[in-house]
């Protein structure tokens, strides 16, 4: 058994020797390598944390905006919206004004058309009148043969222009 205690077995010098030395590099991987990788993991998952937090913050403020934004474009939508009423009421009252004013004018053009026709009738009435007058006093020149004086010539052209007034 010698031989296999040899093959096998185990020296104890050796084994506290490789306990050691496991225990040794246990330590320095614990002490420089493990703890320091634990560090820059937890410095990362802070940032990482931290990035949430503000990205947090940030979909929040980005929302209270749009609310904002959306009460501006509401009151600004209701700003228009009473322009645009306003601009509508003064343009029908414009409107009712220019028409107005327009019927106005046009009952003073027939007003005025209607006087200057009446002007124009008694005018005519009046051509016609001497120049019938004119005509009658030739033929009666003629039919009497004599000289008629102004107040006998002044009496037959009433005359005549009465008897014409009732014709017509």
């Amino acid at each position: 058994m010698d031989k296999f205690e040899a093959f096998i077995g185990v020296n104890f010098w050796t084994a506290l020797l490789t306990l050691c030395n496991f225990l040794l590099v246990l330590y320095v991987g614990k002490r420089f390598l493990y703890e320091p990788v634990l560090k820059i993991i937890r410095d990362r998952q802070k940032e990482i944390d931290d990035m949430y937090t503000e990205a947090g913050s940030a979909k929040q403020q980005a929302q209270e905006l749009q609310a904002e934004y959306q009460l501006k474009l509401a009151d600004a939508r209701a700003t228009s919206d009473r322009i645009v009423k306003e601009a509508v009421t003064r343009a029908q009252s414009r409107e009712e004004e220019i028409l107005r004013k327009a019927n106005e004018d046009a009952a003073a053009i027939m007003d005025k058309a209607a006087a200057d026709i009446a002007l124009e009738k008694k005018k005519a009435i009046n051509d016609a009148k001497n120049e019938i007058s004119g005509l009658a006093m030739a033929i009666a020149g003629k039919v009497v043969e004599r000289e008629l004086t102004d107040a006998d010539q002044a009496g037959l052209i009433d005359g005549f222009i009465a008897e014409l007034g009732d014709e017509v």
